[in-house]
């Protein structure tokens, strides 16, 4: 068989199996779940040095930072802290020095330091006081406004206390 006829030969046996292959097609589906998630990180409300003898209140501010999933709802509550004078009575706060020694304080919403921030018990709110906070993404700072009372005569010492922050979220 001469050169020629082995090349059409071979050209015919490739478009012959061409012209024989089948193709199938289907669908592949991709998928995933994406959940609301929050996550919290706080600024303490360091008071510094009071006086209880200047007759002044003494103010400081702190902050709660939300980061949740965007369109995740939520809201933030406030515990009594490891010493409230009554049990999970955020109105209760204390720190404490030397080891029975008290200093009361108050958490607040607002820089006006009417509506204290708690856990929605005892006539404390939640912030915010209604509805929800909707997350983007991006973390969402909250000011938190202490203030101890002025001429609360206590003994001298480190006073301090631990609050936990809950964040509520769907």
């Amino acid at each position: 068989m001469n050169t020629r006829y082995k090349v059409l030969a071979a050209l015919l046996t490739f478009w012959a199996n061409t012209a024989i292959a089948a193709t199938a097609t289907a669908n592949l589906s991709v998928t995933a779940t994406v959940s609301g998630a929050c996550s919290v990180t706080t600024s303490p409300v360091a008071f510094g040095a009071y006086n209880p003898l200047s007759g002044s209140l003494l103010d400081a501010t702190g902050a709660v930072t939300v980061t949740c999933t965007s369109g995740t709802t939520y809201s933030i509550a406030l515990d009594a802290g490891a010493n409230a004078s009554t049990t999970s009575d955020a109105n209760t706060r204390r720190m404490l020095a030397n080891t029975s020694d008290f200093l009361p304080y108050a958490l607040y919403l607002d820089s006006g330091h009417t509506t204290i921030w708690g856990d929605g018990l005892n006539g404390t709110s939640v912030n915010p006081t209604s509805s929800t906070f909707t997350g983007d993404g991006t973390a969402q700072g909250r000011t938190v406004y202490g203030r101890i009372a002025a001429g609360q005569n206590v003994a001298p010492g480190t006073y301090s206390d631990t609050v936990v922050a809950t964040i509520t979220y769907n």
